[in-house]
């Protein structure tokens, strides 16, 4: 359950631009965010030259050879054995919980900035991201980019988004893990309120197919708190009524439960081996991107 709010604040263009400013940040973190200068934070892009094919409209011109344009006055791009070692699948909930906001920021505009910065840095150091949105099944999706010029059209779809449904979080796992067969990063951005069995199960499901799993757990500060006083009327996002209460009555079980909660996904998570970042809306978000990408240099650097 959910007290009422209507806020939804949209993602926009200074998001990204504060993103090439967690960029920088980041590049002190890890010395050196493009691809050859150091280990990527997301393990990728392998550089064994393959072949060289002529260019076509529509390539990304960061593959162009040139000193073979300055040889021959013609464009060539450089092909490789693997283009990239990992592709990151970005998975945004869009379910109908992911509107609450106590504050100015709902959960869902949150993860939508999380999921439009991570992709814009992903592909900043010349990495593959694709990026989904769901619900009980995948509503908006946009297939692998290796290409920065698309962060416009991701962030688009991110921003355009209206949350209705009830969610179904192992549905969105179970497709990835079915559709993709090569080993890839994913993402998974959410409040996790679902049944926690079949999240674990799809976790489990994409791990056995050699993918990592990284799990953003996006919540707001009065969920984690349940500071609510007086008389109040909570009202059911994914379709659970209305409730009049006193939350005095109700905060001390209410926080147990809920703690429980966050302790056993937290667990599920690590007994995957799956990174678990639990997030509150009023965190600052180049904050949680920072110790993120710190935390990750520091554990394959």
């Amino acid at each position: 359950m959910a007290a009422k709010s209507t806020h939804n604040a949209l993602l926009d263009a200074a998001a990204i631009q504060s993103a090439e400013h967690l960029g920088l940040q980041a590049r002190t973190v890890v010395e050196g965010y493009m691809a050859g200068a150091h280990r990527s934070p997301f393990r990728g892009f392998a550089i064994e030259f393959a072949q060289h094919r002529e260019y076509v409209p529509g390539d990304d011109t960061r593959h162009l050879d040139w000193k073979v344009l300055g040889k021959s006055d013609r464009y060539y791009i450089k092909q490789y054995e693997q283009e990239t070692n990992y592709v990151a699948h970005l998975l945004l909930d869009g379910s109908e919980s992911m509107k609450y906001a106590s504050g100015k920021v709902s959960k869902l505009d949150y993860g939508r900035t999380i999921a439009a910065c991570l992709a814009y840095l992903i592909l900043l150091q010349r990495d593959a991201v694709a990026v989904g949105i769901f619900d009980a099944k995948m509503r908006e999706y946009q297939p692998r980019t290796d290409s920065l010029a698309k962060i416009h059209q991701i962030c688009q779809v991110l921003t355009a988004f209206v949350p209705t449904e009830q969610t179904a979080i192992s549905n969105a796992l179970t497709e990835i893990a079915r559709q993709v067969k090569r080993r890839g990063i994913v993402i998974l951005i959410s409040d996790l309120m679902d049944d926690e069995e079949k999240i674990t199960q799809g976790i489990q499901h994409l791990r056995f197919g050699g993918h990592e799993v990284i799990v953003f757990h996006v919540l707001d500060p009065y969920e984690l708190k349940f500071p609510f006083q007086g008389t109040v009327e909570f009202e059911g996002l994914e379709a659970q009524g209305r409730i009049l209460t006193r939350p005095s009555e109700l905060r001390k079980s209410y926080l147990e439960e809920f703690n429980a909660f966050l302790d056993r996904m937290r667990l599920a998570c690590e007994r995957a081996g799956c990174p678990y970042v639990r997030i509150s809306t009023d965190q600052p978000w180049t904050d949680v991107l920072s110790a993120f990408l710190a935390t990750r240099q520091h554990r394959y650097g």
